[in-house]
C-alpha cells in the first residue's frame, strides 16, 4: 500500500474506517448508504483519497456523526507538503508583489 496523501487524508481515512468497523458495516454497505463508489471509499479509508466537503457530509450522514468529526484537530501542518495556505498577510504581500511585477 502506498503512503497516504497527507496526515489529514490518513486521519480522515482512519476515522471513516474506525466508525464503519464500530458499526459493523461493510465497505460496500457504507458506500451504498453514502451514495459513493466502493473504490472511492476504499481510497478515502486508505488515506489516498481527497474527499470533498460534499463527500464528507455524505459519509457523516451515513455514519450518523457530525461532519466536523472528520476535521476536528486538523491544521495546515496536516495538509500535503506542496500546499501552502496563505494567511491574510501572505495574501496581501502576494497581491503587492504581483502588482509590482505587472
Amino acid at each position: 500500500m502506498s503512503e497516504p496523501r497527507s496526515r489529514a487524508s490518513a486521519h480522515v481515512g482512519m476515522l471513516v474506517r474506525s466508525l464503519r468497523d464500530k458499526q459493523t458495516v461493510s465497505r460496500k454497505a457504507l458506500a451504498e448508504r453514502a451514495d459513493l463508489d466502493v473504490s472511492h471509499l476504499a481510497r478515502i479509508e486508505n488515506g489516498q483519497g481527497n474527499p470533498t466537503l460534499y463527500v464528507l457530509i455524505q459519509l457523516a450522514t451515513a455514519l450518523d456523526v457530525a461532519p466536523e468529526v472528520f476535521v476536528r484537530g486538523l491544521t495546515a501542518e496536516d495538509l500535503p507538503a506542496n500546499i501552502a495556505p496563505y494567511s491574510e498577510a501572505d495574501f496581501r504581500r502576494e497581491l503587492r508583489r504581483r502588482a509590482a511585477s505587472a
